[in-house]
């Protein structure tokens, strides 16, 4: 592994994957395409679900789309700056908690599903295509997405264990610790739902 770079590339890297994470990209295409504020409609939040409920569609994908591209990018990037991957990992999270919680809207994002993937998919992509699994299983039985992201958000750090163990021979601490909190946080971002489907409230996807 790289020695890790000096403080002031790190911190550079941080910062522009918080802010790029931070691009609320659900708000910016309902308000361009449709007119429409998401946080005024439907569950109130800026991420692909309330988009495609809200918004329509082409809204939808298209919000769903750049939140995973925003996540990819910036890991790609700083894979391709330093191959060092407690950066990679910091990058990650920096991006992932700007959607979360992005200085653009007073820290109120969205809930991170899409985003989470995005980091993945360059990062640990084994990983993304487990979780991924066990997402779309989830939605497939149940129909419902905030189910299925917390199932997903629960296996994330068990699978990164278990491939850095079987697979890798080695886990990165790193990224192990990273995952965890990705994780802990999509499910914080959705007890909201779990409460709802516990009392029979929460819309299943489809649903008029």
């Amino acid at each position: 592994m790289d020695m890790f770079p000096a403080p002031s590339i790190a911190i550079t890297a941080i910062l522009a994957a918080y802010l790029l994470g931070a691009i609320p990209f659900g708000l910016l295409f309902a308000r361009w395409l449709t007119g429409k504020d998401p946080r005024k409609h439907g569950s109130g939040n800026i991420g692909a679900t309330n988009a495609l409920r809200t918004s329509g569609k082409k809204v939808g994908i298209l919000t769903l789309l750049a939140d995973i591209a925003k996540g990819s990018l910036a890991v790609a990037l700083a894979n391709y700056l330093q191959n060092d991957m407690t950066l990679v990992a910091a990058v990650a999270l920096a991006v992932f908690v700007g959607h979360v919680f992005p200085i653009y809207l007073k820290f109120k994002g969205g809930k991170g599903v899409a985003t989470m993937f995005g980091v993945l998919i360059p990062w640990l992509p084994w990983v993304a295509i487990a979780t991924f699994i066990v997402w779309i299983l989830l939605f497939k039985l149940t129909r419902y997405v905030s189910l299925a992201s917390v199932v997903a958000a629960i296996m994330l750090p068990l699978f990164t264990w278990l491939f850095g163990m079987f697979l890798w021979s080695s886990n990165d601490p790193s990224s192990l610790f990273a995952c965890v909190i990705l994780g802990a946080l999509v499910i914080a971002r959705h007890i909201g739902n779990m409460r709802r489907i516990l009392a029979g409230e929460e819309p299943k996807a489809g649903a008029s």
